[in-house]
């Protein structure tokens, strides 16, 4: 039986910045931070509100991403945030820029989506 989600696996292209953009920009805190020498990759844990959620992976010469967002596989990471103007704003102050407000069709509760350094689509989906 499944309990929840454990946590998800990114790879990214540049280490440096998706560290920075990960725990500056969107918040993240560190967990623990390890370089594996024999696969010349770091591995980085992160947690938000002290809840493990992503582990960052670095490796030399990773492969491109097909499309965004249509691509077979992972589409998209979510996450719920209680008012959108505000994480906006806080996007904006750092650079970072936000698609149009959205209303689920189903819901009716209100979305919005960024992209982190390679790309991958990240939404914010207000409580």
């Amino acid at each position: 039986m499944i309990n929840k989600v454990h946590h998800i696996a990114i790879i990214c292209s540049n280490y440096e910045v998706s560290k920075s953009f990960y725990t500056e920009i969107l918040g993240f805190t560190i967990i623990r931070e390890v370089y594996r020498a024999e696969r010349q990759s770091y591995k980085l844990d992160l947690a938000v509100n002290g809840v493990y959620m992503i582990e960052l992976f670095s490796f030399p010469e990773p492969v491109k991403r097909a499309s965004r967002p249509e691509a077979m596989g992972l589409r998209h990471l979510a996450f719920e945030v209680d008012n959108l103007e505000e994480i906006i704003a806080a996007l904006e102050e750092k650079k970072v820029t936000a698609e149009p407000i959205r209303i689920d069709e189903f819901t009716g509760k209100r979305f919005t989506f960024i992209a982190d350094p390679d790309l991958l689509p990240i939404e914010f989906y207000e409580k």
